[in-house]
């Protein structure tokens, strides 16, 4: 009871966090010009987690258990995977209200190479539908499928039995309306190379009494990198790198009944739009900035009380019987002044020897309209273990590094050279040894001499 009163007052406290944060400054004003300050990026959809799980309780993952779809939020947890290996699918429909043929499909896999790493990749694909392309007289030109994809691949290692670290390369292809011209320029498909890096703690206490706790923590700066642009323009987009940081805690309260609470909070880190323009350029001057140069301009090139007003905090709780059937419900709460997203999610999971079903159900909270208003989301996990063994027992496979202790070899200099090599014992004969002849008497010859014995 004790443990569930503890759970309770750590999710209230999120709560009223999330509260206190919602004063909102959506515009700044500088010289009487009003600067819009909503940071706006090229490829958004690499912000959009696909995982089901995660879109239960608030869009939260980088510091919940570990599973295929870990490496969306932190690619560093994937370390603490309990099977061997595995895949998962995920479909998420877009703006359902107004179309059907929007949506998010994603598909990924891992492999324990080692039982301390693991690798994963995966595949985002994002389908903006069928467009009709029109002319300045809204005639009819030709129709068009945008479609924007990122393919990742990522490497997970445990640093001792509670730490872990990763790294991601991702490739991001973006084709919104490539063969058109805007302002005499003609539009073509952006790519863009951009990686991650990431850490994730995890630790079990009270392992031999009657209620087992659980602390994680975690950080993942996802999709540095460079900018894109869809035009020969020299001002190009930045992409959404960000930086999230979440806790968590789960309590075991028996072997079938556990209850899990996380928080995560999140921050782009591109440069804030301000009124300083660059009229050689034709351009802002933050938008001149090198990605990387962004992403340590963006902690400091606003005011305090703007610069709260670009993070994101998302709250959730779950419940699992038996690890087979679970409940989950989270808030998710962005300011005007990064978008003005908020919303609640419910989830609900059902699983079934090797096979994980995860559904999603987001209700909207405020008059914003959202795109997945009173969608219904779901991932299907597949996970397996070689040859039978338990989760965590494998340490087959290809290293890139390795781990095998090494044997120590007998160093001949430390055997004394009187020493005699010792000859293999041999058991004690017991047939008998052959009698000795009998003696006979001496011959005599005929003269009464003995003949001489021949030698």
């Amino acid at each position: 009871m004790l443990v569930l009163k503890k759970v309770f007052t750590v999710f209230v406290f999120c709560a009223l966090v999330t509260i206190g944060l919602k004063a909102q400054v959506s515009n700044n004003t500088t010289g009487g010009q009003i600067i819009n300050q909503t940071i706006t990026t090229a490829v958004p959809f690499l912000r959009i987690n696909p995982d089901a799980r995660a879109g239960g309780m608030g869009d939260i993952g980088v510091a919940t258990p570990a599973d295929a779809n870990g490496l969306y939020a932190n690619p560093s947890k994937m370390a603490f995977v309990p099977d061997d290996y595995g895949f998962a699918m995920s479909f998420s429909p877009w703006l359902k209200a107004l179309v059907n043929d929007i949506y998010l499909a994603s598909l990924n896999g891992y492999y324990k190479v080692k039982k301390e790493q693991v690798i994963s990749a995966s595949l985002r694909y994002f389908s903006l539908g069928n467009i009709q392309f029109t002319d300045q007289n809204g005639t009819n030109t030709q129709q068009f499928m945008p479609r924007e994809f990122a393919v990742d691949v990522s490497y997970a290692r445990k640093l001792g039995d509670y730490f872990s670290i990763a790294a991601s390369l991702r490739y991001i292809y973006s084709n919104l309306a490539s063969g058109q011209a805007v302002g005499g320029a003609l539009v073509k498909p952006g790519q863009a190379g951009s990686g991650d890096i990431s850490w994730y703690f995890h630790k079990v206490y009270g392992e031999d009494k009657p209620i087992q706790h659980e602390f994680s923590c975690g950080m993942d700066i996802s999709n540095i990198g460079s900018k894109m642009s869809y035009t020969s323009s020299v001002t190009k987009d930045f992409i959404p790198t960000n930086l999230g940081i979440g806790l968590g805690y789960t309590a075991y309260l028996d072997k079938h009944n556990s209850v899990g609470v996380y928080s995560d909070i999140n921050k782009l880190l591109v440069p804030t739009p301000n009124s300083k323009y660059d009229s050689a350029n034709a351009t802002y001057y933050y938008r001149e900035e090198s990605s990387i140069k962004g992403m340590f301009t963006s902690f400091g090139d606003a005011p305090a009380s703007v610069q709260i007003k670009t993070y994101t905090l998302s709250i959730g709780a779950e419940y699992f019987y038996d690890k087979k059937f679970g409940v989950r419900f989270g808030y998710f709460y962005e300011p005007v002044a990064a978008g003005g997203r908020q919303f609640l999610e419910a989830g609900l999971t059902v699983k079934y020897s090797v096979v994980g079903l995860h559904f999603s159900y987001l209700i909207p909270t405020t008059i914003l309209r959202n795109p997945l208003d009173n969608t219904l989301r779901f991932s299907l996990l597949f996970n397996f273990n070689k040859g039978g063994k338990k989760s965590g027992d494998n340490n087959s496979g290809i290293s890139f590094v390795d781990d095998t202790p090494k044997k120590a070899k007998p160093d001949a200099k430390s055997v004394p050279a009187n020493v005699p090599a010792q000859m293999p014992a041999t058991a004690p004969s017991t047939t008998p040894a052959p009698a000795a002849p009998e003696q006979q008497p001496a011959q005599t010859t005929p003269d009464n001499t003995t003949p001489a014995t021949p030698k």
